[in-house]
């Protein structure tokens, strides 16, 4: 039997990913929506999640798509009554609520899933294999994009607890995570604000891993043209190569996984049902940790204002 899931916020990220993947699962099915401004043709819609579980209250699980700053107590609200969470990237404002879920979680003995989609990359986890013993010399990431392409009218973003580049800048992060070998340390980091903006609109990051490799970074929200979303890895035995946020990967050019178009979010929801299954908490923060780190160290510079 299907597992019976809501979306709570239906946003850009929500119709584009999260609604296509659920139509297509083998485990779970969308039972209902709550959004203040939108409705979802054909699926029970209501204006928030206290609404919805009252017209709905078979929903064992709700996906959470909404704006970062009022994830927390959504999610509070759904692990309190039982229920199983999965939360959109980022997880939340701050490290200290996300872990305060996960402890919420653990004492409900319910699942709770903060997901990083660039890891369901098709490209990441044969990297990771790949990179496994080998030494790495140094990792560059370019992250740039156009925002009026990717976030047209979302203010939101530019607001504090919004993120900025660090909305997409932080899928970087998590697949670096992911995939180098131990820990990874901001050793600087300038972050350059609009004047009328809460939040970066570019930055530069500078990191190190554990054994001394250095990490460099440069995102960029005002990108013109296609988007870049690339990691080369410089190790002793070639160059690897991820591009296309992670969905291809190639090494010393010779590409070993081609692009999978549609990966991420099917992928993304196998994995939160074996978490539904096991009634495991899935919360990884050192994504979340570094982006912190670069606001509570980071050079700030002052550019000209955002017109959207």
């Amino acid at each position: 039997m299907k597992t019976r899931i809501a979306i709570i916020g239906l946003g850009k990220i929500a119709r584009d990913q999260h609604v296509p993947a659920l139509a297509a699962s083998d485990e779970f099915e969308l039972a209902g929506v709550a959004s203040p401004h939108h409705k979802l043709e054909g699926v029970p819609s209501y204006g928030n999640i206290e609404t919805l579980l009252k017209a709905v209250p078979d929903i064992a699980a709700v996906s959470l798509c909404t704006t970062p700053q009022v994830r927390y107590e959504i999610a509070r609200f759904a692990l309190e009554r039982g229920l199983h969470v999965l939360l959109e990237k980022p997880p939340g404002v701050t490290v200290s609520e996300v872990l305060a879920l996960a402890t919420l979680a653990s004492k409900q003995g319910v699942a709770l899933f903060a997901s990083w989609h660039s890891r369901h990359a098709a490209g990441v986890e044969p990297a990771r294999a790949w990179l496994e013993g080998r030494k790495i010399r140094s990792v560059t990431v370019n992250w740039k994009e156009d925002v009026r392409v990717w976030h047209p009218g979302q203010t939101w973003i530019w607001k504090s607890g919004g993120l900025g580049v660090f909305d997409p800048g932080i899928n970087a992060l998590s697949v670096l995570t992911r995939i180098i070998p131990g820990a990874l340390f901001l050793k600087q980091a300038e972050l350059r604000y609009p004047r009328n903006c809460e939040t970066p609109i570019a930055a530069d990051l500078v990191l190190a891993a554990v054994t001394g490799t250095p990490v460099r970074m440069e995102l960029d929200f005002l990108h013109a043209g296609p988007p870049q979303w690339d990691i080369d890895v410089e190790t002793d035995a070639g160059r690897l190569s991820l591009s296309k946020g992670g969905a291809e990967m190639a090494v010393d050019g010779k590409r070993v996984v081609p692009e999978l178009q549609g990966w991420e979010y099917p992928d993304l929801y196998r994995h939160f049902a074996a978490v539904v299954r096991g009634h495991s908490v899935d919360v990884d923060v050192r994504p979340l940790q570094l982006v912190a780190d670069a606001f509570l160290s980071g050079h700030r510079v002052e550019v000209d204002p955002f017109v959207e």
